[in-house]
């Protein structure tokens, strides 16, 4: 009986729940529908409202273009008026509210009465003889110098002394000399001298060197001239001057004059075109086309022990 009694009010309490809860649904729903109908009443007013201000901001428009309209007729109507002062005819112009203008035709200028002309006898003058300038004849330009014939007389060979010399500090066959040639500072040479002469017989040393040459680098050191040598491919000997020569002594050869280029043209290739014909001879003696190179006064350049090769 307890346990069938307790039933009942088991299932009455979890009635009660229930009802609760539909209760809350309810009420949820009527507040859903009350903030639709809230929401449809706004935005009806809003649009209701946009329609008044397009409406107000429409006629204020129109009230601004009449004004404007009125205000254009009348500056217009001033315009006018000013015109007809000015003597401007109004024409109307079909289609049109206003007049066009357009400056009265001025009536064209009287043309002055041309008088007869009444010609004049003048008495005809006789025509001057007109003076004939005479031309100075143009003066004449000097004509250019003739170039001195290519020969070893283009060459400024001089003596030299060797004041200082060493190995290249890159190059392994070449000397760096300071050579005396008689004027204020040495020139830097630059010879590929290693092979064939030692360093203790380059110090010190009188030499021939051809002074003119244009200068040109050398692993990175300037030449400013060559040391004059007598040459076969395995041996090379430096070419002595005579006996009581000294620094900047100007080396001749006998039937070419010395007229040498302050600095030899490498397109014009003079020292190439004279080297074939610079030999020593069967004496020693450097010569160019056999004739003996020397010193004047003090004597010929020659050879240690080469006879009859090739001087460069």
């Amino acid at each position: 009986m307890l346990a069938i009694g307790k039933f009942p009010i088991r299932i009455l309490q979890f009635s009660r729940k229930n009802f609760k809860t539909m209760a809350d649904l309810q009420k949820i729903a009527d507040n859903n529908k009350r903030a639709e109908a809230l929401i449809n009443s706004i935005e009806s007013e809003i649009n209701a409202i946009q329609k008044q201000l397009v409406a107000r901001q429409k006629q204020e428009l129109i009230q601004e273009n009449a004004q404007l309209a009125r205000e254009v007729e009348a500056a217009l109507a001033q315009l006018v008026q000013l015109e007809l002062r000015n003597g401007k005819k109004q024409i109307p112009v079909p289609g049109s509210r206003g007049l066009c203008t357009s400056a009265a035709p001025e009536a064209p200028p009287a043309k002055p009465a041309v008088a007869p002309a009444v010609a004049a006898e003048k008495p005809v003058k006789e025509p001057k003889e007109k003076k004939v300038k005479e031309k100075k004849p143009a003066a004449e330009k000097p004509a250019a110098a003739p170039e001195a014939p290519v020969d070893v007389g283009r060459l400024d060979l001089r003596v030299g002394k060797i004041v200082e010399v060493g190995r290249h500090p890159d190059a392994d066959s070449l000397y760096l000399e300071k050579i005396d040639c008689g004027e204020p500072a040495p020139r830097t040479v630059v010879s590929g001298l290693v092979k064939f002469v030692p360093l203790e017989e380059m110090q010190n040393r009188l030499v021939v060197v051809m002074c003119n040459l244009k200068p040109a680098k050398m692993r990175g050191v300037t030449s400013e001239a060559m040391v004059m040598c007598a040459s076969t491919p395995d041996k090379v000997e430096v070419l002595s001057p005579p006996p009581g020569a000294v620094p900047g002594d100007l080396v001749h050869c006998e039937g070419y004059p010395r007229q040498p280029d302050a600095q030899l043209n490498p397109k014009k290739k003079i020292f190439e075109t004279c080297a074939p014909d610079l030999k020593t001879n069967g004496e020693l003696v450097a010569c160019y086309k056999g004739a003996a190179l020397h010193v004047p006064g003090k004597g010929n350049v020659v050879a240690q022990t080469l006879k009859n090769v090739n001087v460069k």
